[in-house]
């Protein structure tokens, strides 16, 4: 008894028999039923998937797929997943386009999850709940007016929406699930070329919040794949929309809110445009929409901050804050009811109108109240990368200006009888042209230009900006001023205002000061050469024009002109000019040109400047150097991808020259302290400004040097930093002609001298005039010669005495009678009558001697020995040597090249002169 009981309590925890022993032993067993079901069921959630083989059901899951998007859809493998909530696990997910919008697959995900409807399996029906996809690439296509392949997806769920209103069996179809999709792509194609538009990072919401009603909710980065762009930089886009049932997309109502934020400036227009136009700033816009694409009110709101170039902070960068409201009608394209507010600096903008259907021109009209001008120079500043950044605008502008097509096409209605006949009147004595469709007025108050190499402000009181249009039917603001500009006359400005660019007209007088200060300021001082003039007023007629949003150019430079500055870059303007493009001329009379290169100053009578045509034209320019008169022409390329390939090109021309006339205008005169001093100290290399590159010519009715006269003398010329290279040049001499190339250099240090280097030719050279020269009687045919000289120095004694070189010289079928032999009876039988007479000599010493010197008569020759001495006149001695008989049949010495010559149809030709 005792036993059963031990052993019944220690069973049971209570004494045998008693009543708790059953209940707790139950109770026990519940429990343990309980936790191997429980882990029963979780060996079945954990295992029971994957055990379970789910592929043969992957084309009934596609097609479940298939029915609540509307489109074919095509998947690689199919799990089950029980927790967190029943679902697929769906592999390589492909949805396929409407074939109306391409052959790519509309949406593409390599791993996606399908959750299932709970609740409709307690029905006996396997419903998509939720789609879910991550990394995934979504297709948005346009393809023609209106249509989008989102349209057949909403009219889908549109038309599923109204059937289970109306059926109890289509009630029970499938509904579209709830779609999300995270860090996926959205591509933006046009039909079925992919643009280069896309967004990036996206999340995407799209459910149905009840049947027929449609929620959006989107966040992504807009990127583009053409270009490199800082992503961080193009900000971030949100969107938030409802979209109601209808049976097609642009019916649908809508109401859409819209924001793009954190986007700067630069990475914007590089998305936009693809280059950066070098704006900085930060921006944000937002958009509304309510209503229908047919019918939408939208109102937008556009902030920006700190908007400057990227070139230079200003101290106040621009800032603006715009709203606009207007319905858009989709289908029409038609915009109206358009209002558009913007404070800007102390004043404000509004904008009203509406833009009717695409062949229709809009109808837009513009206020402005007190707007500053600075704004509109910032706002131009932002857009161009040339306007000076000293450049500073003062004044208001304040008035309304619309614009109207029709009003041009509407026929003027008089009100009185008075005024139609005073209007007919006017239409019989001028032509009638076309009407402007712009009407108003702006006022501009207060105008004041400083900076940009200004050191007066260009300042006008008051100007009106009125329409016109004109013989191109361009429409425009116009308006006249005059300015003060140091002239007799002030001039006459005249300002055209276009949507694609401006025009500025200057005509009339302007001191030197004042032009120089709007050439400055328009970029084009330097190569124009009016920094180095000095004198009367001068007379403008010219021309600015250019486009507000100028195309890129590539970058050029030019070569140095007359006073050494670099040339600008472009056409007429540098990296501070206003102007994109500048004609017309500048004339000038009795002003004086002064170059740091010159001993003195070249006094011009008349000279007139030719803008255009991507250059700058000197012609013609009328000089006196001292006593020197002439007349020039310089052209100064303003463009030019190589510049040491394209200097300035100048024509000179002179009348008779004398050469001491030209030596006294170069080098002034002979005394210390004087303008040769001068001269001689602007040669040295330690203080001597460097030549400017030149191109060109330089020519005379005739040059006299001393005893002889060149007629016609021309030359071809290249000035360079260390002197000029005379590439030919060529003149009459002696009634033959002279021809050859020749160097000068400067002086390379203080104790040097410029030297000079030529190679000449003498063909044809009438005997009797030679001999004249020299003071012989000679007669016969011609002579020539050729040879070679250098010499170096300022005056002709420095010249004649420094002059180095060899010569040689022919003359054939002559008669000489020797007066400055040292025996004229010896000389005279051997020159009576010669066949040849060839020399070579040697120049050096202040004379030309003689070498090998023969005379060929027939069978014999002579050789002659003689010495010119250089002078005004030249003196020269001759000798006869002795006489040897050439033997017969055997050519004389020299007389074998010549008879070559001769064979060759040529005269007697001199050998090269370098060899």
């Amino acid at each position: 008894m005792t036993e059963d009981v031990h052993l019944g309590h220690h069973e049971s925890g209570h004494p045998a028999g008693l009543p708790g022993s059953g209940q707790s032993t139950a109770k026990r067993r519940r429990r343990l039923w309980f936790v191997l079901a429980a882990a029963a069921l979780l060996v079945a959630v954990l295992v029971g998937p994957r055990m379970v083989n789910l592929n043969p059901y992957r084309m009934r899951i596609a097609r479940l797929i298939a029915t609540s998007l509307g489109r074919p859809v095509e998947l690689a493998s199919v799990e089950m997943r029980l927790l967190p909530w029943p679902a697929f696990e769906l592999s390589n997910l492909s949805v396929a386009e409407d074939p109306a919008y391409g052959a790519e697959p509309v949406l593409h995900a390599n791993t996606v999850t399908a959750s299932i409807r709970f609740l409709p399996l307690f029905r006996g029906r396997l419903e998509i709940g939720t789609i879910s996809v991550d990394d995934a690439s979504l297709n948005l296509v346009h393809s023609g007016p209106g249509k989008w392949n989102l349209d057949p997806l909403f009219r889908t769920a549109a038309a599923k929406a109204g059937s289970e209103e109306n059926s109890d069996e289509a009630r029970r179809a499938a509904r579209l699930p709830y779609l999300e999709a995270t860090n996926s792509r959205i591509n933006i194609k046009d039909g079925a070329e992919k643009l280069p538009f896309s967004l990036i990072n996206t999340d995407l919401e799209l459910w149905q919040e009840s049947p027929g009603e449609w929620h959006i909710r989107l966040r992504g980065q807009p990127a583009r794949t053409d270009v490199s762009l800082y992503q961080e930089d193009t900000g971030e886009l949100r969107l938030e929309a409802n979209v109601g049932r209808a049976p097609a997309l642009r019916e649908m109502p809508v109401h859409l809110d819209l924001e793009w934020s954190q986007a700067q400036l630069g990475q914007l227009a590089r998305l936009v445009t693809g280059s950066d136009p070098g704006w900085r700033g930060d921006l944000t816009g937002e958009v509304h929409v309510d209503g229908t694409a047919n019918a939408a009110q939208v109102s937008t709101r556009l902030r920006a901050t700190g908007v400057h170039r990227a070139e230079f902070a200003p101290a106040e960068p621009m800032d603006f804050d715009a709203n606009c409201g207007f319905v858009y009608h989709y289908s029409r394209r038609e915009l109206e009811n358009l209002v558009c507010d913007s404070p800007l600096g102390d004043g404000h903008v509004r904008v009203t109108g509406g833009m009717p259907r695409d062949d229709a021109a809009p109808e837009l009209s513009l206020e402005l109240d007190r707007v500053p001008l600075a704004a509109g120079l910032d706002v131009l500043r932002t857009l161009r990368s040339d306007v000076p950044e000293n450049l500073e605008a003062g004044g208001t502008v304040s008035g309304k200006i619309a614009f109207s097509p029709d009003a041009a096409n509407a026929p003027a209605q008089p009100t009185e009888r008075k005024s139609a006949q005073l209007r007919e009147r006017k239409s019989a004595q001028l032509p009638q042209g076309p009407q402007s469709p712009l009407s108003g007025s702006l006022t501009v108050e207060d105008f004041a230009l400083r900076g940009a190499g200004l050191n007066r402000p260009i300042q006008i009181a008051k100007m009106v900006l009125e329409p016109s249009q004109g013989d191109d039917s361009t429409v425009a603001l116009a308006g006249k001023v005059n300015l003060p500009a140091g002239g007799t006359a002030p001039l006459a400005a005249e300002f055209r205002l276009a949507r694609q660019g401006y025009e500025v007209t200057l005509r009339g007088q302007a001191n030197f000061a004042r032009a120089r200060e709007l050439f400055h300021a328009a970029g084009v001082a330097g190569p124009s050469g009016l920094d180095a003039l000095a004198g009367e007023p001068l007379i403008l007629d010219l021309r600015a024009a250019g486009a507000w949003l100028p195309a890129e150019a590539v970058e050029t430079e030019t070569a140095a002109v007359d006073d050494g500055a670099a040339a600008p870059e472009g056409d007429g303007t540098d990296g501070g000019a206003l102007a994109d493009s500048l004609s017309g001329t500048v004339t000038v009379h009795d002003v004086n040109w002064k170059a740091d290169f010159l001993a003195h100053g070249v006094d011009i009578a008349q000279a007139t400047l030719h803008l255009g045509n991507g250059e700058f034209r000197w012609d013609p320019v009328e000089f006196a150097y001292g006593p020197v008169k002439g007349t020039a022409s310089l052209i100064v390329p303003l463009s030019c991808t190589d510049p040491a390939g394209c200097p300035p090109q100048f024509e000179m021309h002179f009348g008779s020259l004398d050469a001491s006339t030209l030596e006294t205008a170069i080098l002034g005169v002979r005394e210390k302290g004087t303008l040769l001093s001068d001269l001689i100290e602007k040669l040295h290399p330690e203080s001597a400004p460097p030549w400017p590159h030149l191109e060109g010519s330089v020519s005379a009715d005739s040059l006299a040097l001393g005893p002889v006269t060149l007629r016609q003398p021309e030359a071809d010329l290249q000035l360079k930093d260390s002197g000029a290279e005379i590439t030919h040049f060529a003149a009459g001499l002696l009634g033959g002609k002279l021809e050859g190339s020749g160097e000068f250099d400067r002086a390379a240090s203080e104790e040097d001298k410029p030297a000079y280097a030529f190679d000449c030719r003498l063909t044809g050279a009438n005997a009797q005039a030679v001999g004249k020269l020299l003071g012989e009687a000679w007669q016969g045919g011609t002579l020539r010669a050729q040879g070679e000289v250098r010499l170096a120095g300022y005056t002709d004694l420095d010249l004649a005495s420094s002059a180095t070189g060899k010569l040689h010289v022919e003359w054939r079928h002559g008669a000489a009678s020797l007066a400055n032999a040292a025996d004229p009876a010896v000389a005279a039988p051997a020159l009576k009558h010669f066949d040849l007479w060839t020399a070579d000599a040697a120049i050096g010493d202040g004379a030309v001697t003689l070498g090998q010197s023969a005379v060929k008569a027939g069978g014999r020759s002579e050789t002659i020995k003689g010495e010119v001495t250089f002078g005004d006149p030249p003196t020269a001695q001759f000798a006869i040597g002795n006489a040897t008989r050439v033997h017969p049949g055997a050519p004389a010495a020299g007389a074998q090249s010549a008879a070559g010559n001769d064979a060759s149809g040529g005269g007697a030709a001199a050998p090269d002169a370098k060899q």
